[in-house]
Order: C-alpha cells, then structure tokens, then sequence
C-alpha cells in the first residue's frame, strides 16, 4: 500500500469516527478491517491513532491558524483531512511538511468540497510558517547560548593563563 493510499485509510478512519465519537477508535478500525473496508496498513493505523491520541494539541493548531473559523465550523471531510496533515507535520517528522500539505490538499480534492482544498491549504501554510519561525526562533536562541558559552570558556581560560 503506498502511503497516499494509507493516508485516504487513515482519513476514512478519522471521518467516521467524526460520526461515532462514542466508539473508541479501536472498534472502528476492527469493524472496518472485518468487513473488509480497509487494509491493516502499519502507517495508516498508526497515523490514525497518533492523530486521535494527539486530537487536542492538533484542534488548538487548527483553532490558532484558522482565523475566524473555529473548529466546530470546519466541514467534518476538511478536518479529519486538517487534522491527518498536522499530526504528520508535529508528530512524523521523516514526512516532509510540503508533502504532508500536498497530499491533505490532494485529499480535499477528491473528498471534499470545491473550498475545502484552499482552505486547508491556507491553514496549513500558516501552521508551516508558524512551524518555521518557531524553528528558526529556537536555532537562534540555541546559537546565542553557545556564543555566551564560548565567551566563558574564552573567559575562564584568560584567567587560567
């Protein structure tokens, strides 16, 4: 199974459990695999629980980066597919970021409705972005306490000699 493919199994999991939110999770994926609607796939299940176990941390990213939309708003095809892209962008991060975007838009495409696919894309660009300044804003304070730290060493050794 090819990644795109258990991405769509992962999103078909996710959806229905839009409409079952009583069921666990399990329960969906085991009815689902004994009736033969999905394939036990290792990255499709995984991504569907890690997105599940990580649900409230990934709904603030989409609340934060959605201005003026909240998450109750958001058509139920537009956020499992929301979801599915950020937990990959925050919890996989073999996956590249532009593919994670691609494939969540390339989802919409052939799931949602016509204003879905920009939609998640202009979410998902600001996660990214907020993603990347968050990074860069790390690597240089991380930059910054390794120059302090030259200066003591440069400071203590002065002393030494």
């Amino acid at each position: 199974m090819t990644r795109r493919q258990a991405r769509e199994q992962a999103f078909t999991i996710l959806f229905e459990k839009s409409f079952h939110p009583e069921t666990p999770l399990d329960d969906i994926i085991e009815i689902n695999i004994e009736q033969e609607l999905l394939q036990e796939d290792e990255y499709a299940l995984g991504l569907a629980r890690s997105t599940w176990d990580n649900l409230l941390e990934i709904d603030e990213v989409i609340e934060k980066n959605s201005i003026g939309w909240r998450v109750s708003r958001i058509s139920k095809v537009a956020l499992a597919i929301l979801r599915l892209a950020i937990c990959e962008m925050m919890y996989i991060p073999e996956v590249p970021v532009s593919v994670s975007i691609n494939e969540a838009v390339e989802l919409c495409k052939k799931f949602g409705a016509e204003d879905d696919a920009p939609f998640v894309n202009g979410i998902l660009g600001s996660v990214s972005r907020a993603e990347q300044k968050e990074n860069n804003k790390e690597e240089k304070n991380e930059k910054e306490e390794n120059e302090e730290k030259k200066e003591i060493v440069e400071i203590i050794s002065e002393e030494i000699k």
